[in-house]
C-alpha cells in the first residue's frame, strides 16, 4: 500500500507556473505507474498526464500536451507535474494517483490510491 500527499497548488495568473509534488510513502515507490488527474467544479475528474514505473514514457490528455510536464524521482519516492502557460480552464483541484497493475494510463478506474488533492486556480 501507499500513501500519496500532494503539495504546489496555489493562485496564479493566467500565463503563469507551477510546479507541483506528490510525496509517496512505502519502499517500493519504483514498482508504481503514477499519475495526475484534475477535477474542475462540478465536471468528471479527468486524466492529465501519467508516467510509467522507470519514467521513460509518459502520457498527456490533448488538453495539456506541450505545456505541462510530468517527471518522477524513484530515489525521493516523488513524482512532480510542471504546468507551463497555464489558462484558467487549468484551474481545478490536482490529484496525485498509483497503481502497480497494467492497464490503460488514462482511465480513472485503473488507479487503486490517491492523494487528498491540491487546489490549482489560474485567475485571467
Amino acid at each position: 500500500q501507499v500513501q500519496l500527499v500532494e503539495s504546489g497548488g496555489g493562485l496564479v495568473q493566467a500565463g503563469g507556473s507551477l510546479r507541483l509534488s506528490c510525496a509517496a510513502s512505502g519502499r517500493t515507490f519504483s514498482s508504481y505507474i503514477m499519475a495526475w488527474f484534475r477535477q474542475a467544479p462540478g465536471k468528471e475528474r479527468e486524466f492529465v498526464a501519467a508516467i510509467n514505473r522507470s519514467g521513460g514514457s509518459r502520457y498527456y490528455a490533448d488538453s495539456v500536451q506541450g505545456r505541462f510536464t510530468i517527471s518522477r524521482d524513484n530515489a525521493k519516492n516523488t513524482v512532480y507535474l510542471q504546468m507551463n502557460s497555464l489558462k484558467p480552464e487549468d484551474t481545478a483541484v490536482y490529484y496525485c494517483a498509483a497503481r502497480n497493475r497494467n492497464g490503460g494510463y488514462g482511465l480513472r478506474t485503473n488507479y487503486d490510491y490517491w492523494g487528498q488533492g491540491t487546489q490549482v486556480t489560474v485567475s485571467s
